[in-house]
């Protein structure tokens, strides 16, 4: 054995090591319907159920919050979806001649 050689046996080894890059999960944004004097509930109710996909019992529990407390979760989403969310609701809303507001906040 000559002295170039380690004690390994095989000098041609070597250990490679993976580095896992650790992935940030993206922010989540609370989707929120605000509470007016003019919009009917039966509205907010077909608002939660054609882009939220919430069925009757759910939408109306919802619509009932907003109605009591003057805002209400539709949904928690990423940044983009929040978005689309809140613009769809809002056009929506104005296509239909009616005040409701929809919201995103960072959760």
């Amino acid at each position: 054995m000559s002295n170039d050689e380690s004690s390994s046996g095989d000098p041609a080894t070597s250990v490679i090591t993976k580095v896992k890059q650790k992935v940030k999960r993206p922010d989540l944004y609370r989707v929120l319907i605000l509470n007016d004097d003019y919009t009917p509930m039966e509205f907010v109710v077909h608002v939660l159920e054609k882009f939220f996909q919430k069925d009757v019992e759910a939408a109306t529990k919802i619509m009932l919050h907003v109605h009591h407390h003057g805002i209400g979760e539709c949904g928690v989403f990423t940044y983009e979806i929040a978005e689309t969310k809140v613009t769809q609701v809002m056009d929506f809303a104005r296509k239909h001649q009616h005040p409701l507001q929809c919201v995103m906040e960072k959760k």
